[in-house]
């Protein structure tokens, strides 16, 4: 009987733990997430411990970093976006290592359980709406109006932004879900498709695992860039109002 491809995502209790009834079982995921935490701050703490004029691998590696995500805060929220840079760049760094630690055979992959992107994306949004109502008051409400609309249009628009910004959450948890689970299923049906079909015909598959595999590796990137460049959208909309404020490097 053939394994289902989703088998990889089945969660098991390592360690059961019941408090008041409660379930807080440590599970694979939980332990995946301890080795995630752990290798990014092993890796950024290696790589300023050591810092040289001349940077090494590592050094040059994580400067990289440090520059692309403090190019993405300054790029939607303007300096005083900076203030967040601890949050963003954590979580940048989190997304980023779960994607690609999941891509090793054997590994588990944290982002793809929709609880996970769900916490993080509502932690995301609901920081922005503190934000928003602690800069501007009530009239943060404003963002609920796109600059320009007419007068008559206003009763419309209303209903249609909050459904907007009701979605803004959703969207940004199922998104980098959906496309960690899809590459992963993928992943699995073509190894299966290449086991199955032996050395006769299994080399086309095989030949697809690769090409997808690859592909994933950009994906991976692509989904931690896109889930932190939003993060930083709905942050700077809170500082600016839609851009009613003008805002510079």
């Amino acid at each position: 009987m053939e394994e289902s491809p989703l088998h990889q995502f089945e969660l098991h209790n390592w360690i059961p733990i019941s408090f008041g009834g409660v379930d807080i079982s440590i599970n694979q995921a939980v332990v995946f997430m301890w080795i995630i935490v752990a290798l990014a701050s092993m890796v950024m703490v290696m790589a300023g411990s050591s810092r040289r004029l001349v940077p090494g691998k590592l050094q040059s590696l994580a400067e990289m970093m440090v520059e692309f995500i403090r190019n993405m805060i300054l790029d939607t929220m303007g300096k005083e976006g900076m203030r967040f840079f601890p949050f963003v760049a954590t979580l940048f760094l989190f997304i980023l290592f779960s994607n690609y630690i999941g891509l090793i055979p054997g590994t588990y992959t944290v982002t793809s359980q929709i609880i996970v992107t769900a916490a993080f994306s509502f932690l995301v949004y609901g920081i922005s709406l503190v934000i928003g109502f602690w800069l501007h008051g009530i009239k943060f409400l404003g963002i609920l109006v796109p600059p320009g609309t007419p007068g008559w249009l206003v009763p419309l628009m209303i209903p249609i932004e909050i459904i907007s910004q009701i979605a803004r959450p959703v969207s940004l948890a199922v998104r980098l879900f959906a496309n960690m689970t899809a590459g992963h299923v993928m992943l699995a049906v073509l190894f299966s498709l290449t086991i199955g079909g032996g050395l006769l015909i299994g080399w086309l598959p095989f030949v697809f695992t690769v090409a997808i595999y690859g592909l994933e590796f950009g994906i991976a990137f692509i989904q931690a860039y896109i889930f932190t460049i939003l993060t930083c959208v709905y942050l700077g909309d809170a500082f600016h109002l839609h851009g009613h404020e003008e805002h510079a490097h």
